[in-house]
């Protein structure tokens, strides 16, 4: 990534966004610890005085990209969990928009799982805050889905839950864009592998 192809980025969207773009990118390039304030501020093409108008440290720019995302996928998930079809039927598009978005902002989803630990106590308790309550609704539908036959009951929803995001943090160890698999074959095959440990055989 080139300071330009950044500035190219930059010209008609609002400045947060902006430096979040700029942030996000230099992260997961550099890593948290390797970039500076002024690099993000040069990349971005603004000034120290302008990125701390919103953003207090660099902190604030990690917890935000992950509270973006996060935030976007919630939304996603609720509108989903409260649409028509099954517990089976909604849980399966659940399980395909959490895997597609996090490839759609890999480098987001990817700066954080390697940095989260950096971020301040406060800042990571509210995070696992935030991800605990995603989660949960998504086991909601697991439950539901138990309640109505489609699944074993056998298999304790936590532990069906936690399962399938502990290999969907792991995308942004292997992953990489230009594969021979489309973002969406891999997602459907995810989802199949979730849905089928979740059934009677």
């Amino acid at each position: 990534m080139t300071q330009a192809s950044v500035g190219r980025l930059s010209d008609d969207v609002p400045l947060p966004d902006r430096l979040l773009a700029v942030a996000t990118r230099l992260f997961a390039e550099r890593g948290f610890e390797g970039t500076s304030v002024q690099e993000i501020v040069n990349a971005a093409g603004v000034t120290k005085g302008a990125m701390y108008h919103y953003f207090g440290s660099k902190d604030d720019l990690l917890y935000e990209i992950y509270h973006r995302l996060l935030g976007l996928q919630m939304r996603r998930l609720e509108q989903i969990a409260d649409g028509p079809g099954s517990a089976e039927e909604r849980l399966r598009a659940a399980a395909l928009d959490v895997l597609e978005t996090s490839f759609l902002y890999l480098d987001d989803f990817t700066v954080f799982f390697r940095s989260t630990h950096l971020l301040p106590r406060d800042r990571r308790e509210a995070v696992r805050a935030e991800r605990r309550r995603y989660q949960e609704r998504f086991r909601d539908l697991v439950e539901e889905g138990q309640r109505e036959g489609s699944f074993r009951t056998s298999m304790p929803a936590d532990i069906a839950v936690l399962f399938f995001f502990g290999t969907v943090h792991q995308i942004g160890t292997w992953y990489h864009p230009g594969g021979r698999l489309k973002t969406r074959t891999i997602a459907e095959h995810y989802v199949d592998l979730f849905l089928n440990g979740l059934k009677e055989h």
